[in-house]
């Protein structure tokens, strides 16, 4: 293991081991059990220092990086890496904080290509994940949405009514005086009305097929 060899090579005794499967670097700190038990133990333990593989292990927020590092200088330890910079000095501390900026705006990044990713999906049709909208069903490939036979005249419906201004109480009752059948056991008179004003913020036309909208129960 990297950390292991990197403590053979600095003469350091490694005390205690802290993992965190499945939790992202970028979560909040708060929400980082495994950060949060090893800043303990250094504290507890009086080390000399906090070892990881890499910067971004500790952190992926320029913020929450920089408030581990005064956690650690706070009882007189220090963040070690294995990959990476870090020290004390003046330019390590900012070739850190560069180096930290610059992972946070990757990540921003991404996060903007896959909303605009996203967005060309809806505008073409295609499911984005979730479950199928109430109105539609999903095509073979796994991909596209076409109108379902029987909910989608049902949709149009709930649309008209909401645009009528009637609550989704009212529209239920309609719904179920109509003999309009739910997706599940009975319909929700919340879900009806989350659904319809989904849509109607979204622009769908009567008749128009999009994917945006909950599933109505």
């Amino acid at each position: 293991m990297a950390i292991t060899a990197w403590a053979q090579r600095q003469g350091v005794v490694v005390v205690q081991w802290f993992e965190e499967p499945g939790v992202s670097g970028g979560a909040e700190l708060e929400k980082r059990p495994g950060l949060l038990d090893a800043l303990a133990a250094v504290r507890e333990s009086r080390a000399g220092f906090l070892v990881a593989h890499k910067a971004d292990r500790i952190a992926r927020d320029v913020y929450i990086a920089e408030l581990v590092k005064r956690k650690l200088q706070a009882v007189g330890a220090s963040l070690a890496l294995v990959e990476g910079i870090c020290g004390d000095d003046p330019f390590s501390e900012m070739a850190a904080t560069v180096m930290d900026a610059a992972a946070r705006l990757e990540r921003r990044l991404i996060a903007a290509r896959t909303k605009a990713a996203l967005a060309v999906k809806k505008a073409k049709g295609e499911r984005t994940g979730g479950s199928v909208p109430f109105g539609f069903e999903l095509l073979p490939d796994g991909v596209h949405l076409v109108p379902h036979q029987e909910e989608h005249p049902v949709l149009i419906r709930i649309l008209e009514l909401r645009r009528l201004g009637l609550g989704g109480r009212r529209i239920t009752a309609t719904l179920i005086s109509e003999g309009h059948r739910p997706r599940a056991k009975a319909w929700d008179p919340g879900n009806v009305q989350r659904m319809a004003d989904c849509w109607i913020k979204t622009g769908m036309g009567l008749g128009q097929s999009r994917t945006n909208g909950e599933v109505a129960s």
